[in-house]
């Protein structure tokens, strides 16, 4: 492999991330866009220094990056080699921060009630406060289902009809997170930290059956809500419902690459075109 990496592209110098990181995102859309195949040996540390100009150091860290992220693994001896399942499920908080790394940074989120990305989002902008991260701007726009309106989820599990009371369980919820998100935001501007934070909210009126984030318009992180039937405490009393759980379900990975044609770069920008398109026609303004 060490005869051809045209493939794998240049480092930018303009590019405010590290060396290693630059260099794990050539290598990880490599493979996600099967360039580099389930099963594939990696190019050689020494080749891809080589490569990238850069020193052995740099390049094991990019490898490592890969290994957490469960893409590649190492064989003693041997290299490192495309695992055979890259379709992985991936946690969010690390690419949360990686976003922050940009000079400009957008995040957009549509699903139940945004509480994972409050919870991501607190650790990037106490990073921030300390110095470890420096964005310029942050934009952030948040896509959740209106609570007080008829909904199909949640719902009385005995009768599987919309319940006021659950509805207004769920809303205290949505409200809880989404205005964390605002005042997280909102107090970095307040300490002029950053030179533009906006935070918007929009509600609409079709239940949440799935979470997206696109983070930056070039990666987007997707995963579906499973409905399952639980107890829960109502006004005090036990009550059996249909809930959809957001907590740790799985989320998918998706990435642009250069090429226009890929996997990952077509469902990047099918998401951006869905959220926009719910974003300016039945979506309307949240007052917290």
């Amino acid at each position: 492999m060490s005869e051809n990496l045209d493939f794998l592209g240049e480092l930018d110098p303009d590019d405010p991330k590290q060396a290693s990181q630059q260099i794990a995102n050539k290598l990880r859309a490599a493979i996600l866009t099967r360039r580099l195949a389930p099963g594939d040996k990696l190019p050689s540390q020494p080749d891809l220094a080589a490569r990238y100009g850069v020193a052995r150091e740099t390049v094991k860290r990019a490898l490592d990056l890969l290994r957490a992220e469960r893409l590649i693994v190492s064989r003693q001896g041997s290299g490192a080699f495309v695992r055979a399942q890259t379709q992985r499920a991936v946690e969010l908080r690390p690419h949360i921060e990686a976003a922050f790394e940009r000079p400009h940074v957008t995040i957009d989120f549509a699903g139940f009630s945004g509480e994972t990305l409050r919870d991501a989002l607190a650790e990037a902008l106490d990073k921030v406060r300390v110095g470890r991260l420096a964005p310029e701007t942050i934009a952030v726009r948040v896509l959740i289902s209106d609570m007080t309106v008829p909904m199909a989820l949640p719902a009385r599990a005995e009768t599987q009809a919309d319940d006021p009371a659950v509805r207004e369980r769920a809303e205290r919820i949505t409200r809880r997170a989404a205005e964390g998100i605002i005042d997280q935001v909102a107090e970095l501007g307040d300490l002029g930290l950053l030179r533009s934070t906006t935070v918007e909210v929009r509600m609409h009126r079709a239940s949440p059956l799935f979470k997206l984030y696109i983070l930056n318009g070039e990666e987007v992180f997707y995963g579906f809500y499973p409905v399952v039937e639980r107890t829960v405490s109502i006004k005090g009393e036990p009550l059996a419902i249909y809930d959809l759980m957001g907590k740790d379900v799985p989320l998918f990975h998706y990435a642009v690459t250069d090429d226009d044609t890929s996997h990952g770069t077509q469902f990047v920008e099918a998401s951006r075109q869905w959220f926009d398109s719910v974003w300016s026609t039945i979506a309307y303004r949240y007052d917290g």
